[in-house]
């Protein structure tokens, strides 16, 4: 499992816009092979910004088999426009668990 994590900074004012957006970005997402979870939350000190946490069976699922594809065009034109700046993409593997 590969934990994608994004911290995406939103224009100002547009908070409420994006996560409509968001809504509707997320069946895309999910549609993907690969794909297992993903959870959005906010930012409680700065209110313009979100945390995006998606996990993926693996490193391809992710770079290759969602940012190639065509579904992610539609992603970008969901998304993309709201981020100033735009956001870095980590991804993670887990090295230890309760």
């Amino acid at each position: 499992m590969i934990l994608e994590a994004a911290v995406l900074s939103v224009r100002a004012g547009q908070s409420e816009e994006f996560q409509v957006a968001f809504r509707e970005a997320r069946r895309i997402i999910a549609s993907m092979p690969g794909y297992q979870s993903c959870e959005l939350g906010r930012c409680i000190e700065r209110t313009d910004e979100f945390l995006l946490l998606v996990r993926w069976t693996s490193l391809d699922a992710h770079q290759i088999g969602f940012r190639q594809s065509p579904e992610y065009q539609e992603w970008k034109r969901l998304l993309h426009h709201f981020y100033e700046p735009f956001p870095t993409v980590s991804h993670y593997n887990r090295v230890d668990r309760d």
